[in-house]
């Protein structure tokens, strides 16, 4: 994931909050919020409730590469990625095919 595609400021995440504007999965939350940028964004959250340092990066490593390897055409928006404590117990095929899934259903239009 380049950096551009990254949300990194503390407001960014603060705005997509207060939205609320948000997309529930077996292992995640996806807030999404219209951007002021000309390209798509992506933050994700992982509690300390998770597990300790390695795994939340690894984890967050999982993610950003999921969302490369999707292939999918992301309109100009933010996502938040807020990661259940489910995430524990999800290999990385399950973890993939849930948020390829939702990812389908938000750009569909259905939420």
């Amino acid at each position: 994931m380049k950096k551009l595609n990254i949300v990194k400021e503390k407001k960014d995440f603060d705005k997509a909050f207060k939205l609320r504007n948000q997309v529930a999965s077996k292992y995640a939350y996806i807030y999404i919020k219209e951007n002021d940028v000309d390209n798509y964004r992506f933050g994700i959250c992982v509690s300390k409730k998770i597990g300790k340092a390695h795994f939340r990066n690894k984890t967050k490593r999982r993610v950003k590469d999921i969302i490369d390897k999707s292939k999918l055409q992301f309109p100009n928006k933010d996502y938040i990625i807020v990661l259940k404590k489910s995430v524990i117990c999800a290999q990385y095929l399950e973890l993939k095919e849930d948020l390829i899934s939702v990812f389908k259903k938000i750009l569909d239009g259905r939420k």
